[in-house]
Order: C-alpha cells, then sequence, then structure tokens
C-alpha cells in the first residue's frame, strides 16, 4: 500500500488555529479515496511566507523522506507548501532525488510544470503589484491615502454611483488635541519619554488603542515616522517614503528608505493640526538634539576605541533573563551599566523604580549559579517534583497504552476478516470503505503507541562537586576573548529567568533565580576528558531549547537578595 505523508501550513495573519486540522482532515479523505496509508502529518503553524529553510516541520518531512519513510506527499495546494518559486523547485528537486512524489488537492500530482508555471504566475503578479502601485500614485497625487490611517484621523465612508469612494480622510477632533500636545510639550523643551508617561498615567489611547511610548513620539526622523514627523499633520501628504524586499534567508518582508527623489507630495490642507510655526520649532529642537547627540557619539566612539583591549564582554550576560516581579515586563539596559524595567524607563506603566547595575546582578547571579543553585535540598526537591510528574504522565501513557493495544488487536482482526471474505469470494463494495477506516485507525493506534514515555534523569552522586567546578571553569573563561562568548553562552543555558522585586527599604532589590534543570544535570556529567568550554557549550545548549516539560519540574529556583543602593539623580 502506498503510504503518504501529509503537509500543512497556515499563516499568523490571516488564518486560524483549526486551519491546519480544516486541511489534514480533507488530505486524510483524499489519502482514503485514493486507498493509501497514511505515514505521518506535519504542520508549521503561524509562519508567513517564511523560508522553508526556517519551517521545522517542512525541515522534518525531507529528513523523512530521504529516509524512505513514505511515497509520497500530500497537501491542499501548492502555496501551502511554499509560494516562493526557488523553495518550491528545490524542494520538488530533493523529494524527486527520495522519489517522493508531490501531491496536492488543488493542482493532482506536481511536476516540473507545474514549478515552472509558478515562476510565471509570480512574475504576474509582480507585474500586477506594479500596477497597483501605480494606480495608488495617482491617488495619492490627487489628495487621498495611498495607505493606513495614521493617528489623528479616520476613514470616510462614502459611495459614488454605487461604488466605495477609497483614500478619503478627516481629522478626529480628539485626537488632533491629542497631537497638538504633543507638538506644543515638545517644542517646549519635554522629552518624548515623559510625554509618553503623562498620556499613559491620563489614560489617554495611543495609536491602534495602545500605550503610548517614547518611540510613539519621536519615531525616525528620515523615516517619516512617529507623531511630531509625520508632515500629514501639516496638510502635506507624503508617500512612497518606504519600498519592502523579502529577505530570502528568511522570507521576511525588510523596510528599506527610498531617496527623496521618489517621494510623492500632495497638498491636503483640510487635514492640517499643527500650524507652521510649531511644526519648525519641533524641527528645530530635533537638529539640536541631533548635532548634541553627534558629539557625544563620537566622543563615545572614541573613548571606546581607546579602551577596545580591556573590554571583557561584547554583549550582556543576562540579556533578555531579567523579569520584572511587578508587571512581568523585561528588565533591559537603559543605561550602558544599569538594568531598569523597560515598562517604568518607556512607558510609565509600571511603578517599580528600582534599579540595578550590570556588574551586581551579574555577580549575584554567577554567585548563585556556583553556591546555591545546586545545593542538596534543592537538586532532591527539584528532582522529586520531576519525578512526580514524569511518574504521573507515565501512568497515564501506560493506562492508554493498554487501551490503544487492545484497540488495535480488534482492529488488525477486523482486517484479517474482511481479507479473509475476498479471498473466499465474498467481496462487497462496502468492505473498500471499511478497510479505509480500519487502515486509518489504525495508523492513528499505531503512531500513538510509537510514542516513548520520558524518562527521569540519572544522577552522578556527585553532581554538586562536578556542577560547581564547572561553573567556576566557565565564569574564569568569561574574561577571555576567544572563548568568553561561549562561555557566556553556557552559563545562559543554565538560567530560566530572573525576577527582579523591589524590597521594602530604599534602593533594595529581591532576585530570584529560577535555573533550568536539564541544563544543570546535562553540565554535572561526567567529562572523562575534562575539557570543559567546548564540550559543555555543545551539552548544555540542548536540554533548555528542546526538552519540552511541564512547568513544575523543570526549575530550581533560589532567592538572590541583597541590598542595592539607587543611584544619585543628578540635575541638569
Amino acid at each position: 500500500m502506498t503510504r503518504v505523508a501529509l503537509y500543512a501550513r497556515y499563516s499568523s495573519d490571516s488564518q486560524r488555529d483549526s486551519s491546519i486540522e480544516d486541511q489534514l482532515r480533507l488530505c486524510r479523505e483524499q489519502a482514503a479515496r485514493e486507498g493509501w496509508s497514511v505515514a505521518g502529518s506535519y504542520e508549521d503553524a503561524a509562519i508567513s511566507g517564511a523560508s522553508t529553510v526556517l519551517r521545522p516541520g517542512i525541515q522534518q518531512l525531507v529528513r523523512d523522506a530521504q529516509r524512505g519513510r513514505f511515497e509520497v506527499v500530500l497537501a491542499e495546494a501548492l502555496d501551502r507548501i511554499s509560494r516562493d518559486q526557488a523553495d518550491v523547485a528545490t524542494l520538488f528537486k530533493h523529494l524527486k532525488f527520495a522519489s517522493v512524489a508531490i501531491v496536492t488537492l488543488a493542482e493532482g500530482e506536481i511536476s516540473e510544470l507545474h514549478v515552472g508555471l509558478k515562476g510565471t504566475m509570480n512574475a504576474l503578479f509582480k507585474d500586477l503589484a506594479l500596477k497597483t502601485h501605480r494606480g495608488l500614485r495617482g491617488r495619492v497625487e490627487k489628495g487621498k491615502a495611498g495607505g493606513g490611517l495614521c493617528y489623528g484621523y479616520r476613514v470616510v465612508k462614502k459611495l459614488d454611483e454605487g461604488e466605495p469612494v477609497r483614500g478619503e480622510r478627516e481629522i478626529v477632533p480628539e485626537e488632533a488635541t491629542i497631537v497638538r500636545r504633543i507638538f506644543r510639550e515638545f517644542a517646549a523643551g519635554k522629552s518624548p519619554k515623559a510625554i509618553a508617561v503623562d498620556l499613559n498615567k491620563e489614560g489617554v489611547p495611543g495609536p491602534l488603542g495602545r500605550h503610548w511610548g517614547d518611540t510613539s513620539v519621536r519615531g525616525h526622523v528620515i523615516r517619516g515616522t512617529g507623531v511630531i514627523n509625520n508632515e500629514l499633520y501639516t496638510g502635506v501628504l507624503v508617500w512612497n517614503r518606504l519600498h519592502f524586499v523579502k529577505d530570502p534567508a528568511t522570507g521576511k518582508r525588510v523596510s528599506r528608505a527610498n531617496p527623496p527623489a521618489k517621494w510623492i507630495r500632495a497638498e491636503v490642507p483640510h487635514l492640517r493640526i499643527v500650524e507652521d510655526e510649531l511644526w519648525q520649532a519641533v524641527k528645530e529642537r530635533q537638529k539640536s538634539i541631533a548635532s548634541q547627540f553627534e558629539a557625544v557619539a563620537i566622543a563615545t566612539r572614541m573613548a571606546r576605541a581607546r579602551k577596545l583591549h580591556t573590554m571583557k564582554r561584547p554583549v550582556s550576560l543576562l540579556s533578555g533573563l531579567l523579569i520584572c516581579g511587578c508587571c512581568g515586563g523585561r528588565y533591559g539596559l537603559f543605561t550602558r551599566e544599569r538594568y531598569a524595567c523597560l515598562n517604568h524607563q518607556r512607558r510609565g506603566i509600571c511603578d517599580n523604580g528600582r534599579t540595578i547595575t550590570r556588574e551586581k546582578i551579574e555577580r549575584r547571579v554567577l554567585a548563585g549559579l556556583k553556591e546555591r543553585l545546586v545545593s542538596a535540598d534543592a537538586v532532591a526537591e527539584a528532582i522529586r517534583a520531576y519525578a512526580q510528574e514524569t511518574n504521573r504522565l507515565n501512568q497515564e501513557h501506560r493506562a492508554q497504552g493498554e487501551q490503544d493495544r487492545k484497540a488495535l488487536d480488534k482492529i488488525e482482526r477486523a482486517i484479517a476478516g474482511i481479507m479473509a471474505a475476498i479471498e473466499d469470494g465474498l467481496y462487497q463494495p462496502s468492505m473498500k470503505a471499511r478497510m479505509e477506516d480500519l487502515e486509518r485507525q489504525k495508523a492513528d493506534v499505531t503512531a500513538r503507541l510509537a510514542v516513548a514515555p520520558a524518562d527521569v534523569p540519572d544522577l552522578h552522586p556527585n553532581i554538586a562537586t562536578l556542577y560547581r567546578k564547572r561553573v567556576e571553569q566557565l565564569t574564569q573563561t568569561l574574561d577571555d576573548h576567544e572563548d568568553g562568548r561561549q562561555a557566556a553562552g553556557a552559563l545562559r543555558s543554565l538560567i530560566g529567568e530572573i525576577v527582579l522585586v523591589p524590597g521594602d527599604k530604599r534602593g533594595e532589590v529581591h532576585a530570584e533565580l529560577r535555573g533550568e534543570l536539564f541544563g544543570i544535570l546535562e553540565l554535572a556529567k561526567p567529562d572523562p576528558n575534562d575539557q570543559p568550554v567546548d564540550v559543555m557549550t555543545k551539552g548544555v545548549a540542548g536540554p533548555r531549547n528542546q526538552i519540552k516539560t511541564p512547568a513544575s519540574r523543570g526549575r530550581l529556583h533560589i532567592r538572590l537578595t541583597r541590598r542595592v543602593r539607587r543611584p544619585q539623580t543628578l540635575s541638569r
């Protein structure tokens, strides 16, 4: 019987999770009609147009095809596999080499002709895109919008001889008041961050109903983003500032700035919100800030160049691992050497104003990793919770497995009965549908039985000593120019997250380190060669990223409490 692999994909921007199940259901029905046995299903969820290189589902499908696990790949349509001609051609070559055919419900069996036609269709779509772009240019030149909706405006809905009129906008008075306020406050010397914080405190909705941020206000001068850079507020519509290209490595669109000569400008005085005098005042302040920033940037680059040889770590050891215990947002570097809650610093939507220097939190974390994270009690409790959860899942798996084995025996006996009847000349047309249903049930049950239960890891009796020794070696390697980055990666793989919470005393910050149990166990494995850096970096990276476990059994928790003084505020 022909073995078939099913493939389904849905994009995050336009479809639902159930789309994959719908696709697989249609493919199963087609496989049943063809008399094919379903060897497995592969899916890529919430991936829109990405290169096949980045799709784990399709990569696994290719690997299994090369191992000879099926003879046909079945999908709903060719664009479910990829919309990119190069990706389709590459996949077609790989599968053809493995003697695997591609069949879709929409196109049938895929051949070189389909691959070539896809390139032709892509060229036609690109030509259509160019014509659409020209049409939008004509609309903009008439003073109508050619893109999205800006803060301060709303769409005007009206008909012209029964057809909707597109591109019409009108001012929203309440939002226009906020726009003028932002311009006035910035021109008067208020920072974008302070403006955003005040608006959030007052409960003023930002663009798209989100919170205001400093970037919502200041944006990007050259790209014309941000409230204070939008010329539409002066009654001038500017279009075609950007164009988009597709990154062949990731499949994602990347924006590129167009030269000013390609910009299309149109006067729309009925959409003016800000007067020219106020606009110019804002531009003058931006120029002043830019000149100051340029001078500081030059001085900073010179200073860094002078002491480049003393730089120990090119990136922060704890980047992306620090969590605010008050709002759940990220702690990040708001100066070169000091961490703070970014929701507090940038948006003003968190009351946690406590900060901590990078040196102090790294020292506390490294000490916690080395001295406290693998104490006998901590490891014993984590392993106990891990074993308890694993045993529970194993019991469920064994119970389900017993039911599945009985069901499989019953299905196989039913199949054997039908085959015996056919051999005796008692064939009936209804037997075909029944056999297809039984084969589908058999494939599903067999797939469930193939899933192996998780095992409780074996522990070396000297796990704490081995672990502590290797953390010390990694810590020493951090200062090495060549191996420091590898050592930092190995240490980061031991950390789940670090939660920072303000204490009761002034300047006090409590830190809770949540370690990754699997990374710790891998790191503590005996190394007969005793060559820690290369071996450990390779070994530690896997479990954290690849092993999926319930939240209750993969973490070790310790407190890293110490008082940290709040930095003095310098008056300007």
